[in-house]
């Protein structure tokens, strides 16, 4: 009678330890089929800003930011100081959300500095970007400031080609070079160089190729 009793009370137990662990794995199948928060546009939005703000230069310039969280998609809008700002708001941005499709709006205009205010470091910074665009600047502080003038104006001028003019700037004389689309371009580009504080004179070998 024992035996029955006790063999009676082992298939008990068995029964209730495999209803058990039946419902915890029923619960941990409900557990991992429960679908994420949908993300909303102000989500979006803060994670990008969250992402762009931990960069000290773009905080400082503060990008705006739209999204559409349903589409996936993100606008940038501002001013940032040089190319390189904008690429990194761009990766940034980009890295705050799985495919993340982004569109630039996003104006380069580098800072303008007084003569004054221009230094040895500035002119060392200023000659170092001339040299990998394939530019010339003198040895001067003058021809350093010039030619970060000139450039700015160059860059942000709707009516002259961006990064299609190289820029020489020797004992405060000015030497265009490279390729124009027309010779409106070519005009106007020597106009700017003509108006940049500074400059003795200009030298316009510009070529015009529509095709450029």
């Amino acid at each position: 009678m024992s035996k029955v009793f006790f063999a009676s009370f082992l298939l008990i137990a068995l029964a209730l330890g495999m209803t058990a662990c039946d419902s915890d794995n029923g619960a941990g199948s409900r557990a991992t089929t429960t679908p994420s928060p949908k993300m909303s546009d102000s989500d979006l939005k803060n994670a990008i800003k969250t992402r762009l703000d931990s960069d000290a230069q773009l905080k400082a310039a503060d990008i705006g930011v739209s999204a559409d969280a349903d589409e996936n998609k993100a606008t940038l809008s501002g001013t940032v100081e040089s190319q390189a700002l904008r690429t990194r708001a761009l990766e940034l941005a980009k890295a705050a959300h799985p495919n993340l499709v982004i569109t630039d709006k996003i104006d380069v205009k580098p800072r303008e500095i007084e003569r004054k205010d221009y230094t040895e470091e500035n002119a060392r910074e200023a000659r170092e970007r001339a040299k990998a665009s394939g530019d010339t600047v003198g040895s001067s502080l003058d021809d350093a400031w010039i030619h970060t003038k000139l450039f700015a104006k160059l860059v942000t001028d709707p009516n002259t080609p961006e990064r299609k003019i190289n820029i020489d700037v020797v004992n405060n004389v000015v030497t265009l070079r490279g390729t124009v689309n027309s010779a409106e371009q070519k005009a106007e580009a020597e106009r700017v160089a003509k108006s940049t504080e500074g400059v003795k004179s200009v030298k316009n070998m510009l070529k015009v190729n529509p095709a450029a």
